[in-house]
């Protein structure tokens, strides 16, 4: 979207569209800073352009159905 924009997006999953119609509900982060908050994203930060994941019921990362 602009230069400092790396793609991705995160997202708890539980929001609905009058939570994220609020623009004081969105930030934008380095993803290092994601990463230092959760590191087992980082083996997926090279993913190609429009790779969706979740996590599943034991918290690990799969592509969604």
């Amino acid at each position: 979207m602009n230069e400092q924009d790396s793609g991705w997006r995160f997202f708890a999953g539980d929001e609905d569209e009058a939570y994220m119609a609020r623009n004081e509900h969105h930030g934008v982060y380095d993803v290092n800073t994601i990463v230092n908050y959760d590191p087992t994203i980082l083996p997926f930060v090279d993913l190609e352009i429009g790779s969706a994941l979740e996590r599943d019921d034991a918290g690990d990362f799969v592509v969604p159905r």
